[in-house]
């Protein structure tokens, strides 16, 4: 006997075995379970094949998790920096005084959008330019010429116009004579801020679509290898969302296989760089320790990768399958 047709006689009992798929909700649910019982065994069966797509894909989805990562632990070190940097300085009016200033400080800190406050007097203020250099022309005057302050550090969590909202505000305060603060350099954070966020999005955009295509291309490629057992199965009447279900499971698991993977190299790339990243930054008198991901990115990497390979399946189902019909 022919082995094609030996093939398709085998495959016909099964369908028989297995019953014409129906719309019983204990019948669905064992096709469901039949379903990712043979997904299952199909990708054993072929393990270097699995194995070198779940890699390929891993690699693949690893790289924008590490861009985001290193993104998160860069911001951390960066938030060190920037929250001084962007900084105001208010200057109060000579008829405000030190208990006044005091106050006012406690309630500026308590503004939605402030970070910190810190009250300078005027005697700080002037042992603080002694302390710069300035000895020498305060000893020529006759009094103390420099007035209170409030330094205002805003949270460079929000966004820029929101800061500049909240320094306009404070600037025009009763008790404020003149405010400064470098709004070029807010102008720069942001800017560099925006940039870095449309890179990191424009990576995971390309390699996203690059999972799509691989786990796309890989179930083509299994639908070309199951072409009789899919011809037989239409021939007993098997509908188009009975034989396209394995698939849709093989492509799911593909991508959570995939997603462990890519959580696993993130991770391991995070442990070996970490004595590293300490002992470099130790040497510019600040410690800086790399963060691993947390349990919400963990969560997205999982949940992407599902829906990526349930996604490529999809696709991939949805061009060629109905090329496949009985002969």
């Amino acid at each position: 006997m022919n082995p094609r047709e030996n093939g398709k006689r085998h495959d016909a009992k099964r369908v028989q075995r297995l019953g014409k798929p129906g719309y019983v909700p204990s019948r669905v649910f064992q096709d469901h379970v039949r379903a990712l019982e043979g997904v299952f065994l199909q990708l054993r069966r072929r393990w270097p094949g699995t194995m070198l797509t779940i890699v390929v894909l891993g690699v693949t989805l690893a790289l924008p998790a590490g861009l985001q990562l290193a993104r998160s632990n860069l911001g951390r070190a960066g938030y060190r920096l920037s929250r001084h940097s962007l900084e105001a300085t208010l200057f109060l009016k000579d008829t405000v005084s030190r208990q006044e200033g005091l106050a006012l400080a406690q309630q500026l800190g308590k503004r939605i959008g402030v970070q910190e406050t810190r009250y300078i007097s005027k005697s700080q203020a002037l042992k603080e330019f002694e302390n710069h250099g300035g000895a020498a022309a305060i000893a020529f005057l006759a009094k103390n010429p420099l007035p209170a302050s409030i330094i205002v550090i805003p949270d460079p969590h929000q966004t820029e116009i929101r800061i500049q909202s909240l320094i306009q505000q404070l600037s025009a305060l009763q008790q404020v004579e003149k405010a400064q603060f470098d709004q070029k350099w807010l102008q720069k954070v942001f800017a560099l801020a925006t940039l870095v966020e449309r890179i990191l999005l424009t990576a995971m955009v390309i390699l996203a679509f690059s999972v799509v295509v691989v786990i796309s291309n890989t179930i083509r490629l299994d639908i070309e290898n199951r072409r009789d057992e899919i011809e037989v199965l239409k021939l007993f009447g098997a509908t188009d969302a009975y034989v396209r279900r394995p698939f849709l499971y093989a492509g799911a698991c593909y991508g959570l296989g995939a997603a462990f993977l890519a959580v696993a190299l993130v991770d391991g790339a995070g442990v070996f760089l970490h004595r590293a990243v300490e002992r470099l930054t130790a040497l510019y008198g600040n410690t800086l320790s790399i963060q691993g991901l947390q349990l919400p990115a963990v969560l997205f990497i999982m949940i992407a990768g599902l829906a990526l390979g349930w996604g490529g399946a999809f696709w991939s189902v949805s061009r060629h399958l109905h090329r496949v019909e009985p002969r």
